[in-house]
């Protein structure tokens, strides 16, 4: 369920924008998508965590602020960043 130190920094630098670039949007949703993608995994087996399933539900709420953000700011950005991460539409 949780994401791992390692995960994390290949993570960052996968998504990342700049040699020191840790929060930019790109990167806090490729962080986000790799929790989402670890409850959903959890909760299928899992059907009765109610706790659970609402940390889901306020990090893909908070996963489609920062995307709304990107694609208000930098539309192209957007679309490389939900083609990269296989998120839809």
């Amino acid at each position: 369920m949780t994401i791992t130190k390692e995960r994390k920094t290949g993570l960052i630098d996968e998504y990342q924008r700049s040699a020191n670039d840790t929060g930019s949007p790109e990167v806090q949703i490729a962080i986000l998508t790799s929790r989402i993608n670890g409850l959903t995994e959890h909760l299928q087996g899992h059907k009765r965590d109610f706790a659970c399933r609402r940390g889901l539900l306020m990090l893909v709420g908070r996963r489609r602020r920062l995307l709304d953000y990107l694609k208000k700011v930098d539309p192209q950005r957007y679309l490389d960043i939900i083609r990269r991460l296989g998120i839809r539409k």
